[in-house]
């Protein structure tokens, strides 16, 4: 009748990878939020960020140039 033996070494770590794990947990639930939660969120800010640029209204002001135009489209003598 031989006790067994326990390397407390080893209990020891087992326990505190233990609590590790459970942290983690209570982090995840606490903190976390799913792929698929931020997934949508992304795609509704690029929803919002799209209907923001279709409804931006651009000014036309002296010396002004949007993309693609030349002076000759800005200037006002210039009639076709």
């Amino acid at each position: 009748m031989t006790a067994e033996i326990i390397n407390l070494n080893k209990v020891r770590k087992a326990k505190l990878r233990g609590e590790k794990v459970r942290q983690a947990e209570e982090n995840r639930i606490r903190h976390g939020r799913t792929k698929a939660e931020r997934e949508q969120d992304e795609a509704h800010r690029a929803r919002e960020g799209a209907a923001l640029d279709g409804a931006r209204i651009e000014t036309a002001e002296p010396g002004y140039k949007r993309s693609g135009e030349t002076e000759e489209d800005l200037d006002p003598g210039s009639v076709s």
